[in-house]
């Protein structure tokens, strides 16, 4: 275990990832992104690296492309979640994720996990992980239930 020095643990305020946050979201190069609800409250780092290792532009909902993944950023107040996933959809690969980034607890329009968690299964997602990307952002991963066997 590493010496954290005389400082208590709550004192420490930089987390720093073995992995950059698109690896630890599944995004690799050459990965088609969609991204929604962007604005400017929205990391600029985490889209930076997201670019980096895509090496391509994020595309809007102009775009008429099957992506692998949707960035969806989303806040308290921005509507209907369960409508802007089902619009997701609609462009996204058969192995794509949709991550739902949200403001943690304590900041400007955070939304409830419960709220992520009952509108997935109604868009016809799972949830699969929650991880924090930033400072003020984490994600929640959320992909197509898969249909059972016959």
């Amino acid at each position: 275990m590493k010496n954290l020095g005389s400082k208590p643990l709550a004192y420490l305020t930089q987390i720093v990832w073995t992995y950059p946050v698109p690896a630890r979201m599944g995004i690799k190069k050459g990965d088609l992104i969609l991204e929604v609800g962007r604005g400017d409250d929205c990391d600029i780092k985490v889209r930076d690296e997201i670019s980096a290792i895509t090496g391509t532009d994020f595309l809007d909902s102009d775009s008429q492309e099957v992506v692998d993944a949707v960035i969806i950023w989303w806040r308290d107040g921005d509507g209907d979640l369960v409508d802007e996933l089902m619009d997701s959809l609609t462009y996204l690969s058969d192995n794509g994720a949709i991550w739902v980034l949200t403001p943690k607890v304590n900041r400007a329009g955070h939304v409830e996990p419960s709220d992520i968690q009952d509108a997935a299964p109604t868009a016809g997602l799972s949830q699969t992980s929650t991880i924090s990307v930033a400072t003020d952002w984490c994600a929640t991963r959320l992909v197509a239930r898969k249909s059972g066997k016959r």
